[in-house]
């Protein structure tokens, strides 16, 4: 990627620690001209290697982070005030947090697993997205996007829109996300903020790749896929960065799928 300043507002990265998307999603930013970030993620020693990372990339960058858990209402709206605080404004919010399950059939599911699954895929991502919202209808566009206030980008997954088996909590808490970025499109295009999802594919990242049963259990998936490898974080990172950009200025409720053509298989 290019360095280029294409993003002069305030970037607010969840699931951000790591070697993931979320990671992934803050250093293309960085890479991109943002000086601005808001970041989190459960894992406070990752997440200063994210911090890290940004200021390697760009010594001038503002950072404000905190460990926390992105299901908990409270622990959301103390991050927005302290990241509206910091920066009087939030302009790209690109929502990474998730978790992946066990695979098993719902009969075999716990409740307390499915819980899980959801309080932190759908309920987390609605909670922040919910957050950032609030805060970009207060503000005016900058003068670099005047046609948007804000960009939100959720993370969904090609699993919201097709299915495996052994995964139900997980597709079902994907295609809530896919379906909630449709709806709050309709809502807020009036507020000129634009909202959309990104659906990755199989990525290697530490929750795919970090046990040989999960591996295995992604074999078949990857197999499928025509491009017949796992996606890599910064290929997701690329087209999250598009659609915050004002190149996707006319993008709204869009599913980006990103999966190396699983979905069409």
């Amino acid at each position: 990627m290019a360095s280029l300043t294409r993003f002069p507002g305030v970037a607010l990265i969840t699931g951000a620690g790591g070697t993931g998307i979320g990671a992934a999603v803050a250093k293309a930013f960085a890479t991109s001209g943002c000086s601005r970030f808001a970041i989190t993620d459960i894992n406070e020693t990752t997440l200063a290697k994210t911090r890290q990372a940004i200021s390697e990339i760009n010594p001038q960058a503002k950072i404000c982070s905190a460990e926390g858990d992105i299901s908990d209402p409270g622990f959301v709206e103390s991050f927005l005030q302290k990241a509206a605080q910091t920066f009087q404004r939030v302009d790209y919010s690109v929502h990474c947090a998730g978790i992946l399950g066990t695979a098993q059939r719902s009969h075999e599911t716990a409740v307390k697993d499915f819980d899980r699954i959801n309080n932190i895929n759908y309920k987390g991502t609605w909670l922040v997205s919910r957050a950032a919202i609030s805060q970009m209808i207060q503000q005016d566009p900058l003068a670099e996007h005047p046609k948007q206030r804000g960009a939100i980008v959720n993370i969904a997954s090609q699993l919201g829109i097709v299915a495996r088996p052994g995964a139900a909590p997980y597709c079902a808490s994907k295609a809530a996300i896919i379906n909630m970025t449709k709806s709050d499109a309709i809502d807020y295009s009036c507020d000129d903020i634009r909202v959309n999802c990104v659906c990755p594919g199989v990525i290697a990242t530490p929750m795919t790749t970090g046990s040989r049963e999960v591996e295995e259990r992604l074999r078949p998936a990857v197999e499928i896929a025509p491009m017949k490898r796992m996606g890599t974080p910064e290929e997701v990172a690329d087209a999250v960065l598009f659609l915050c950009s004002s190149q996707a200025s006319f993008v709204q409720g869009h599913a980006l799928v990103v999966d190396g053509g699983y979905t069409i298989n």
